[in-house]
């Protein structure tokens, strides 16, 4: 896969977490949030899996040799979704996406730095600092009514 195309479908990924917090509270108005979260992974998963079996890419025959933590990603996956259905309705899309913009890219910094995960570590330096404390400042002016 090209870069180019790479970077166009991760826009588009973009768009698409724009959109599913939005999605799933309007969903959470006919179910329930829980149900909402519920319903969304399901549905996620269903698409997954059948991409997946027919793709005839990877394997699910090792899932047995990895560890504990290698298998959290869905509970934080849950919690997001979750946290995004409840937020939308009360702070709006635009103040839920950046404040998880800029938790993810603090985050992030901080699991760079300290290599975490088994990821190399890419120290902090000043620029990327700015960087996410101006993020920072961003997010204080768009979550402040």
């Amino acid at each position: 896969m090209s870069n180019l195309i790479l970077i166009i479908l991760m826009a588009v990924g973009g768009v698409a977490v724009a959109l599913q917090p939005s999605i799933n509270a309007r969903l959470a108005e006919k179910t329930g949030y829980l149900q909402a979260a519920t319903i969304s992974f399901a549905v996620g998963t269903l698409v997954l899996l059948l991409i997946s079996l027919s793709t005839h890419q990877g394997s699910f025959r090792r899932i047995a040799e990895a560890s504990w933590w290698q298998l959290s990603g869905g509970i934080f996956g849950a919690f997001f979704v979750t946290m995004t259905i409840i937020g939308v309705p009360r702070i709006g899309t635009t103040a839920v996406l950046a404040l998880t913009i800029v938790s993810q890219l603090a985050a992030g910094l901080l699991m760079d730095h300290y290599g975490l995960l088994g990821m190399r570590g890419i120290p902090i330096d000043f620029k990327r600092g700015l960087g996410v404390v101006l993020l920072l400042v961003g997010v204080t002016l768009i979550c402040r009514r």
